[in-house]
């Protein structure tokens, strides 16, 4: 007798996502633009929001559309399967860093597997730049003064 499948555990980005405003200009400030086939995209290595605030503890993810990729509805669209894309491949998410994807218009015409394979490959090329980045300066405890 053979038992039943289970279903699969569906991976979340709920913790992964980009929010706030400034979290997007930090990113911005401390990356460069990149270029693939259907998008541009900035890595940036984490920050805290304030002077004394902890780092975020989960690589984060950030999606772009403006208004000249088309109305609400193909904007949502596209933001729609890039989030699937992504969410199919979190285990992929670069530590420590914050990713932020600007699509074109073709995303909302190029087939899904292509759009997701493109967005892995972003993904490891990302980490694999994480890598290299220079960690964050870490506050060191000064000496005890001589007594």
């Amino acid at each position: 007798m053979t038992t039943p499948l289970k279903p699969a555990e569906r991976q979340t980005m709920a913790d992964s996502r980009l929010r706030k405003h400034a979290d997007y200009q930090r990113a911005y400030a401390a990356s460069r633009k990149r270029q693939s086939a259907s998008m541009s995209w900035f890595l940036a290595p984490q920050q805290p929001a304030y002077a004394g605030a902890a780092l975020p503890s989960v690589p984060r993810i950030g999606l772009t559309a403006g208004k000249v990729l088309g109305k609400a509805h193909e904007r949502n669209r596209i933001k729609r399967r890039m989030r699937e894309a992504l969410r199919r491949h979190v285990s992929l998410f670069p530590a420590g860093c914050d990713l932020i994807l600007h699509p074109r218009r073709s995303v909302l015409a190029i087939d899904f597997k292509k759009l997701e394979a493109e967005i892995v490959r972003i993904l490891q090329q990302a980490r694999t730049e994480a890598a290299r980045l220079p960690l964050s300066p870490k506050p060191t405890a000064s000496p005890a003064p001589p007594l």
